[in-house]
C-alpha cells in the first residue's frame, strides 16, 4: 500500500472512532434511539469505503464477524447486567466476546470462501478489514439494542 493510501486510511478510521465515540457518549442517556443510532454509524462506516473504491459485497466478511461477535456479545451483556448488575454485564460481554469470537471465525472463514468461489475480490486489506468489522459490531449491537428496547428488557 503505498504511503499516502495508508496515512489516508488510517486517518479514515480514526475519524470514524472519533465520531462513534462522540455521538456514542451523546446519544448514551437515550435508551430508545441508541440502537437506531448506532445502525445509522454502521452505514456511515460503510460509507466511508467509497472514496476508497472499496465495493462493501468485498468486506462482507467482516460485516458478518461483526455481527455475530456484536450481536451475541450485547445479548449476554444485557443477561449479564439484568442478573449481575455492571460485574455481570462486563462478565457477559468477556465471555461474549470469546464465544463470539470462535462462532463469527467460523462464519467469516466461510463467507469468504463463498465469495472467492463467486469470484468477488474478498482478499484483506486493513481498511476494509477494520471498517467492516466496525460497521458489523455497530450493526449487531444496534439491532440487539432495538429488540432489547421493544421487549422493554
Amino acid at each position: 500500500m503505498p504511503r499516502q493510501k495508508f496515512f489516508l486510511a488510517i486517518l479514515n478510521i480514526l475519524s470514524l472512532c472519533l465520531i462513534i465515540g462522540a455521538v456514542s457518549i451523546f446519544i448514551a442517556g437515550d435508551g430508545y434511539w441508541i440502537g437506531f443510532v448506532l445502525i445509522l454509524l454502521a452505514a456511515l462506516c460503510l460509507l466511508s469505503l467509497i472514496p476508497f473504491k472499496i465495493k462493501i459485497k468485498s468486506a462482507q466478511p467482516d460485516i458478518l464477524f461483526g455481527i455475530i461477535d456484536n450481536g451475541i456479545l450485547a445479548i449476554l451483556a444485557i443477561f449479564g447486567g439484568h442478573f449481575g448488575g455492571v460485574a455481570g454485564a462486563i462478565l457477559g460481554g468477556v465471555v461474549g466476546n470469546a464465544i463470539t469470537d470462535g462462532i463469527a471465525g467460523v462464519l467469516e472463514g466461510y463467507s469468504a470462501e463463498k465469495l472467492r468461489l463467486q469470484f468477488v475480490p474478498e482478499e484483506r486489506t486493513m481498511l476494509k478489514s477494520a471498517v467492516g468489522k466496525m460497521a458489523g459490531c455497530l450493526f449487531g449491537a444496534g439491532i440487539v439494542l432495538i429488540i432489547a428496547n421493544l421487549l422493554k428488557f
